[in-house]
């Protein structure tokens, strides 16, 4: 079959670029373009959970990042915050449903990268043997 009969499912078009909309892609992957933002996403597709639990469950995150992480999320509509009028105050966070389908959407990055994580590496492993001294970071 011919390229000009084979059929196109998954081609993007450029975003930003002058004819092309801005189809928002920039602002997306400035939130969970940061993996601190995607570990928090993670953490909470498993339900709701206070600080102190999703700051242990978020392996090296500082309570500074975490805080504006969530305010982050918060602001994109992606989690919600509830604050208990309780001595002292308890506060809960869950995803939205908009955080809900970013979840799925992380699920599957995870999924792909668990499944190729072997062959990237010999992928590297081939690449830095064809090009030795070349540094790449």
């Amino acid at each position: 079959m011919s390229a000009a009969n084979t059929p196109v499912t998954d081609q993007l078009e450029p975003c930003g670029l002058p004819g092309y909309p801005d189809c928002g892609i920039r602002d997306v992957l400035d939130r969970i373009g940061d993996k601190w933002s995607v570990l928090t996403v993670a953490e909470l597709s498993a339900g709701t959970r206070r600080f102190g639990e999703l700051q242990r469950g978020i392996h090296g995150i500082s309570q500074r990042m975490l805080t504006l992480t969530l305010r982050r999320l918060e602001r994109d509509g992606l989690v919600v915050r509830t604050a208990f009028p309780t001595v002292p105050v308890t506060v809960t966070y869950e995803l939205t449903d908009r955080g809900r389908s970013l979840s799925q959407l992380v699920r599957q990055l995870a999924d792909w990268s668990l499944a190729n994580k072997a062959a990237i590496a010999q992928s590297h492993r081939e690449w830095d043997s064809a090009h030795p001294g070349a540094e790449v970071i």
